[in-house]
């Protein structure tokens, strides 16, 4: 089943979209937390985005722009503000399609069968994780923070991965030496605080200090909350 995500502040506008969706079999969220859009992107890994322009705090672009520097998931622009200059710019911002309030459902729900077909036929969506306003692709090892773009090594990258997928349990440096390196070969666990080291000084170059928390004797973790050392 395919995931939806709408961001759109009419919740009228959002529920109608989601019951008519669901007789397709789409499964719908709804944002409603309009300042952490992110957030809720990297909580449901939607398939699909239906975004409006004018929302409470940042607008669609802003949010747009934010999808695209960690997803190629395709975007549907619905907005009352159809003039050209818009569609313009929601089209370089990297949206895939602009409907234009009112609309009507059926071509609304059409659209996004259409935009699901020609994204799926070549390949599933990478799954994105949040955490603390940053945003982290496996596929590519880049983690995202305000401005800032990280580049991860493929270590660096298994490491984060592992730690936010067990996000607020410890993980014991013997699963992640298991992780990084599938062999029966000795690896010396100085290896692994060389790249956990590496790992922090990255996060802590873009204000992420604190991201991964050692647990003496025990292993690492990325806490629930903001995380403390």
């Amino acid at each position: 089943m395919y995931r939806m995500l709408i961001v759109e502040d009419d919740l009228d506008i959002a529920r109608a979209i989601g019951e008519r969706a669901g007789m397709w079999d789409l499964q719908t969220h709804i944002a409603e937390d309009f300042r952490d859009v992110m957030g809720k992107f990297a909580a449901c890994q939607p398939h699909i985005v239906v975004l409006d322009i004018a929302l409470p705090f940042f607008n669609g672009y802003h949010w747009c722009r934010e999808i695209r520097r960690v997803s190629r998931v395709p975007i549907l622009f619905l907005s009352s503000a159809a003039d050209h200059m818009n569609i313009i710019m929601a089209v370089e911002m990297g949206a895939d399609d602009f409907i234009a309030k009112p609309f009507d459902l059926d071509v609304l729900i059409a659209k996004i069968q259409a935009l699901l077909r020609r994204t799926y036929d070549f390949g599933a969506v990478v799954p994105v994780l949040e955490h603390r306003g940053a945003v982290f692709n496996p596929g590519d090892g880049t983690l995202i923070y305000g401005e800032n773009t990280v580049v991860l090594t493929r270590n660096e990258a298994k490491i984060l991965l592992c730690l936010l997928e067990n996000k607020g349990r410890v993980v014991s440096r013997e699963k992640l030496m298991e992780r990084l390196w599938k062999t029966e070969t000795f690896i010396d666990e100085n290896t692994l605080t060389v790249n956990v080291n590496r790992l922090r000084r990255k996060l802590d170059g873009v204000g992420l200090e604190h991201f991964i928390t050692t647990r003496f004797r025990a292993g690492y973790l990325i806490e629930q909350g903001a995380g403390s050392e």
